[in-house]
């Protein structure tokens, strides 16, 4: 078994209170308590936050708030890092069990990716698994655009090679990641020490940082929602 970790600090500013903010008829954060909870490979599933409000929230949804984070890990400039190092310690963990960091703003995670996870985890022993998908262009062929509009290549040298000759690029799908407590208690970086890329499809990645990417995935989730119901 293992523990999940599910880090939401009260101060976000781009949207506010995002992590417990409705989306789609219930708190944001809700999302990934239940998905933890469905997908049964937890003993504990931890809420790591600094605010009363999340904390009740997140117990009301059956989630656990054993501590409360020192607000130093709770400003804009605390990575996630520290912060699971953090709750390993507070936790008292052993150093081989297996932890997952769950997003509080990831609505789209299912719990077979959870599950996949962790089964990697253990199969590969690598030092992090982490959650990623595909960029939909290739990155070689990227632009940049100045002040006044003006673009170029950030390769001139792709200019006139074709996309489907270029490499796919992958990146963080920004979900969730799973890692030993002892090597989340080094609080070392996840490329710094290995990882390898549990792979998920593009229609169920979204990041949730602005009034739009929000709006965004409630299109997403909508669309997904009525697929499962057809």
């Amino acid at each position: 078994m293992s523990v999940c970790i599910i880090p939401a600090r009260g101060g976000s500013k781009r949207i506010w209170r995002k992590n417990i903010r409705p989306f789609l008829g219930k708190p944001m954060i809700a999302w990934s308590i239940t998905a933890a909870q469905v997908a049964g490979c937890f003993d504990r599933i931890v809420v790591s936050t600094e605010d009363d409000e999340i904390a009740a929230v997140a117990e009301a949804h059956g989630a656990e708030v054993p501590f409360r984070r020192d607000p130093s890990l709770a400003d804009d400039l605390t990575g996630t890092l520290p912060v699971i190092a953090h709750a390993v310690r507070a936790l008292g963990l052993s150093d081989d069990m297996p932890v997952c960091c769950l997003y509080a703003t990831a609505p789209f995670v299912r719990a077979e990716d959870l599950r996949a996870g962790q089964a990697q985890l253990a199969e590969t022993g690598a030092a992090f698994v982490i959650s990623v998908t595909s960029y939909a262009f290739p990155i070689q062929r990227a632009l940049l655009r100045d002040a006044d509009g003006a673009v170029q290549m950030i390769d001139p040298a792709q200019m006139h090679t074709r996309s489907q000759d270029l490499p796919e690029a992958w990146h963080d799908a920004g979900q969730f990641y799973w890692a030993k407590a002892a090597t989340w208690a080094s609080a070392r970086g996840v490329f710094e020490v290995g990882a390898q890329g549990l792979p998920l499809p593009r229609h169920r990645v979204q990041d949730i940082d602005t009034p739009e990417d929000w709006t965004r995935a409630e299109w997403m989730m909508r669309a997904l929602q009525a697929e499962d119901r057809a």
